[in-house]
């Protein structure tokens, strides 16, 4: 099987985050794989045990993505491509995104794309759905379970709550949930394996594409912390003079009766 994971590095939202001048100021900041995207590589590396064939992982971005494709290597994935756009794009969108992918995708033999569900900066999880669009193939979101035999695929994914079932054929494009697996850690081996596994880089020039075939189709104006918390309240006194003045406050201060 010819089996891809899209894969996205992220900020590490432990970490502390800074905004400056209305964005995240990356001096300093702490990136990884994008969490979900790790759910998407586990469920990548059991598939091929399961079926054999290989698990090429597949990232935009510039050199400095190049330490979480390693990482994504010695998870276990076979190989790596970066498409390097830091020279081309100052900006970009999931349309930018996913016009990139698919030019990337258009000429190879693909049974199975994972991704994850969302990225946990921008959360729209519209790259996967884009893609399979472009590509002109099915596609299945928030799966939890994945079962294939030969090119036939049942598919679980989440839905508020509740659980669907999914019958469908590949190609397939599946965007991973929580709950999906759980994502291996890099062994000692694996790391080194994973210096002698090929990373190869593209650019747009490679795919055939112009800055304006993918121009960005929203902007972001401005990103922000939400406001602090102020600290609670504790109401004392009689029980009468404790609802006296929780009715005050809230017609008040919250202006919420």
């Amino acid at each position: 099987m010819n089996i891809f994971v899209i894969m996205k590095r992220t900020f590490d939202t432990e970490e502390k985050i800074v905004v400056q001048n209305g964005g995240i100021a990356e001096d300093g900041a702490e990136f990884i794989i994008n969490p979900y995207d790790e759910y998407a590589i586990e469920e990548a590396i059991q598939v091929r045990d399961a079926n054999s064939g290989e698990v090429t992982v597949v990232t935009i971005g510039g050199e400095e993505s190049e330490k979480e494709l390693r990482t994504a290597l010695a998870m276990g994935c076979d190989k790596a491509v970066l498409i390097n756009v830091e020279d081309d794009l100052e900006e970009g969108d999931q349309y930018t995104t996913s016009r990139i992918l698919a030019e990337f995708f258009k000429d190879k033999e693909v049974d199975l794309i994972l991704g994850g569900n969302v990225a946990i900066d921008g959360g729209s999880g519209q790259v996967g759905p884009r893609l399979a669009e472009l590509l002109d193939i099915s596609y299945v979101t928030t799966i939890t379970k994945l079962e294939i035999n030969g090119d036939q695929a049942v598919v679980t994914r989440d839905v508020e709550g509740d659980s669907e079932v999914i019958e469908t054929t590949l190609p397939l494009l599946v965007t991973a949930q929580q709950g999906l697996n759980e994502p291996r850690y890099p062994s000692l081996p694996g790391i080194m394996k994973a210096k002698k596994k090929p990373l190869d880089e593209l650019e747009l020039d490679d795919l055939d594409l112009e800055e304006d075939d993918v121009e960005q189709k929203t902007k972001t104006i401005e990103i922000f912390l939400p406001p602090k918390k102020e600290a609670g309240k504790v109401l004392e006194g009689e029980l009468q003079d404790q609802v006296t003045e929780l009715v005050s406050l809230l017609r008040n201060e919250a202006k919420v009766v």
